[in-house]
C-alpha cells in the first residue's frame, strides 16, 4: 500500500459526514464525566482515541462501499477490508501516542516544555515508523 495525499477527497466529503465525525466526538466527549471520577489520565483516553477512530472507520467503510456500488459491484466486503485496514493503522498510530505520552509524562515536570514536546514528537514519529516498517514486512 502506498501512503499518499489525495486533496481531491475534500470535494467529495458531504456536509452529514461532518456532521457524523461531530456527533462521535460530542458523544465520547460526554462521556468525558469519567474523566472527574478517575483523574485526567484515564478521561483522556475516553476524549481523544475513540471519538476520532469510530468517526473515521465508519466513513472509511462508508465511502469504499459507495465507490464499489457506484460501479455496479456489491462493497459491503470492500467496505469492511478498508475499515479494517484503517483500525490496524490506528493501532499501529497508538503505540507511537503511547510512546509520546511517556516521554511527556517522564521528561516533563524536569525539563523545558519545548524541549520535551519536540523529544516526544521526534520519539512518536520513529515508533510510528518502524512500527509501520515492521508491519509491512511481516
Amino acid at each position: 500500500m502506498q501512503i499518499k495525499v489525495d486533496s481531491s477527497v475534500f470535494g467529495q466529503t458531504k456536509w452529514y459526514d461532518y456532521a457524523v465525525r461531530f456527533l462521535f466526538g460530542g458523544l465520547i466527549t460526554a462521556v468525558g464525566i469519567i474523566a472527574k471520577k478517575f483523574g485526567p489520565g484515564i478521561g483522556g483516553l475516553f476524549l481523544a482515541f475513540p471519538a476520532i477512530f469510530l468517526a473515521s472507520v465508519t466513513l472509511i467503510e462508508k465511502h469504499e462501499k459507495e465507490k464499489k456500488e457506484s460501479l455496479g459491484l456489491e462493497g459491503a466486503a470492500r467496505g469492511r477490508s478498508a475499515a479494517s485496514i484503517g483500525a490496524a493503522g490506528s493501532s499501529m498510530g497508538s503505540i507511537g501516542l503511547f510512546v509520546f505520552a511517556w516521554v511527556v509524562w517522564q521528561f516533563m515536570p524536569s525539563d523545558h516544555a519545548w524541549v520535551v514536546l519536540a523529544g516526544a514528537t521526534l520519539s512518536w514519529l520513529t515508533v510510528s515508523v518502524v512500527v509501520w516498517q515492521i508491519r509491512k514486512r511481516t
